[in-house]
């Protein structure tokens, strides 16, 4: 299952539910202002890193960087995916959760 999050976890607490919900082996996209849960020093980092301990955790590059982030910026253990590397998620799993 591919879980996407594209709210800010310090506005909304979709990323919290997200990862709680989250099981062995589904894959995470944060984007838009989900990307905020990816970046080091934030209250989720230790959120994030118990995620990656079962998840594969993906940050969409473009949207990061459209607010001035780098993967510099982001969490060790997550991973950077572009547009393509969406569409191949979504056409990878069989079921999308969009937590809004």
């Amino acid at each position: 299952m591919l879980h996407t999050v594209n709210k800010s976890p310090f506005d909304k607490n979709s990323l919290e539910n997200c990862l709680r919900f989250a099981r062995k082996g589904h894959s995470i996209l944060l984007f838009e202002d989900g990307i905020y849960g990816a970046l080091k020093g934030t209250r989720f980092e230790t959120l994030i890193a118990e995620g990656l301990k079962s998840s594969t955790i993906y940050v969409l590059v473009p949207d990061l960087e459209a607010r001035g982030m780098r993967m510099d910026n982001v969490i060790d253990g997550v991973k950077a995916t572009d547009y393509a590397g969406f569409v191949d998620l979504s056409a990878e799993n069989k079921t999308v959760q969009a937590w809004l």
